[in-house]
């Protein structure tokens, strides 16, 4: 009479015992996945964010671009909806080590050296804002502010690579152990160091500019991680040409990821070792399908900003004496003061060609400006190295001019003008398919301006390494047969 309830109080213990050991898995799992050891995926400093937070306020995945840019618009470019670009597929929620192009080390710098910058006001240490909540994070000033801020968006983009429910590339992920990891990367906002605080006020010396250099080449000089390889896998973003002005020559064994290579000397930075950047452009994007076509561009070409300049930018002074009188060519002063940034908006989006003439240094904003409008650029620029050149050919979307042959009289408009409408045309619609691989936004999407530039930092640390081998192949060959 009593074995049918002994019955199944054994078969209720039994499934008892049962999910309590699944929940035990669980718990170890989830664990081993946020431990704290050297080979943990996710940094000390995030780890403890993400786990003190125990915030509910992710980023939906299927949280529309509109809402998400509507929330964040003091800081979030333009969406691929809303520039009629191509769709590129985001990473899923788990991004491993595996899945990876780039393992990235990075160092928890006090916030002094990045989002202090930006007067982020954080909570009692506190190193990183949490990124996967809008309003935490801190926004990037905006005027010619933007055009430099390249080290904004991939410190974030790095930060983003935590939280799972972000969607972005699994192109480069954030580790813990810095002895696993493919590059170091350095997150000082030197731009914004040297646009805010460079300059002497009264007869306060040394600025707060230089103070943080010394202070950086000094910890970086104190790492063991520097020390490992004298600082050549890490990454260092001095994008503004007067950033880093002192630190340079002290960290030039580095990657430096830059605008130009104008006021470097070829021993601290080169093509072989860095990368060059696009600007982030400071007009607006043009969306692909209100694009105006060729004969809804009356102006033939288009220039506008400052004339005299100095170094390479001479060339500016003559071809404004040659071109400023011309009908269908419009050259002439502007600033981002007074309406600038709207008026070449307007004066780019109606215009055929833009020119992009060297400056100061070989490159300019107008290069990117003129490709978010649509604009094929002219470069007229000897010294300039262009943002993923090993990669994208230029002469599909822009004219390349000696300069030289441009202070020709009449060179320069006969050469255009011979542009032909279905030439342009083919142009044109280049420009709307590349227009994405130069636009910063977060979170990024493959084949942004932020992937780009990982992908970038991993074909150069492929090289770096192949090239490491090469050289050693000989050596290792003779060990192995003293080995025999």
């Amino acid at each position: 009479m009593t074995s049918i309830p002994e019955k199944g109080l054994f078969i209720s213990r039994s499934l008892a015992c049962l999910f309590a050991v699944s929940m035990l898995f669980l718990i170890l799992s989830s664990m081993i996945l946020f431990q704290f050891g050297d080979t943990s995926l996710v940094p000390r400093s995030i780890y403890k964010l993400i786990i003190v937070k125990r915030t509910p306020d992710y980023i939906k995945p299927d949280e529309t671009r509109a809402s998400f840019e509507h929330k964040s618009s003091r800081f979030l470019a333009s969406s691929h909806k809303e520039s009629g670009s191509t769709k590129y597929p985001i990473k899923s929620a788990i991004c491993g080590q595996t899945q990876a192009l780039l393992k990235v080390f990075m160092y928890d710098l006090p916030p002094e050296f990045h989002f202090g910058l930006l007067g982020w006001k954080r909570d009692r240490n506190q190193i990183w804002p949490n990124v996967s909540i809008l309003n935490q994070i801190p926004a990037y000033p905006g005027g010619l502010y933007l055009q430099h801020s390249v080290e904004y968006w991939l410190t974030v983009d790095l930060l983003s690579s935590v939280p799972p429910n972000v969607s972005r590339p699994c192109t480069a992920i954030l580790i813990q152990n810095s002895t696993e990891a493919d590059v170091i990367f350095v997150p000082f906002f030197s731009s914004l160091s040297y646009n805010r605080h460079s300059k002497i006020h009264g007869n306060k010396k040394p600025t707060m500019d230089k103070i943080l250099q010394v202070k950086l080449v000094e910890y970086l000089k104190g790492r063991d991680e520097w020390k490992r390889s004298g600082g050549k896998d890490h990454i260092i973003i001095a994008h503004h040409p007067n950033s880093m002005l002192l630190a340079r020559k002290h960290l030039g064994s580095a990657m430096f990821v830059l605008a130009d290579f104008g006021r470097y000397s070829s021993q601290i930075a080169n093509i072989d070792k860095d990368i060059i950047a696009p600007y982030k452009h400071v007009v607006r994007r043009l969306v692909a399908r209100d694009s105006p076509s060729f004969d809804e561009r009356p102006v033939l070409v288009y220039f506008q900003g400052a004339i005299y300049r100095k170094d390479g930018g001479v060339i500016r002074r003559k071809l404004y004496l040659l071109l400023k009188d011309e009908k269908d060519v419009h050259f002439t002063y502007g600033s981002v003061s007074s309406g600038g940034v709207r008026k070449a908006s307007q004066g780019m989006s109606s215009s055929k060609f833009c020119l992009n003439i060297a400056g100061d240094t070989p490159s300019s904003n107008r290069l990117f400006d003129a490709i978010a409008s649509h604009c094929v650029p002219v470069i007229i620029s000897d010294d300039i190295e262009l943002p993923f050149e090993d990669v994208l050919d230029y002469s599909q979307f822009a004219i390349s001019v000696r300069a030289s042959d441009a202070v020709k009289k009449g060179y320069l408009l006969k050469v255009l003008r011979r542009v032909k409408r279905e030439k342009w045309t083919q142009m044109w619609e280049r420009l709307k398919e590349v227009a994405n691989y130069f636009e910063y936004q977060y979170p990024s999407q493959s084949g942004d301006a932020v992937d780009m530039i990982w992908q970038a930092v991993h074909r150069k640390v492929s090289f770096v390494h192949n090239r490491v081998r090469r050289k050693n192949r000989y050596e290792m060959s003779q060990k192995f047969l003293d080995a025999i």
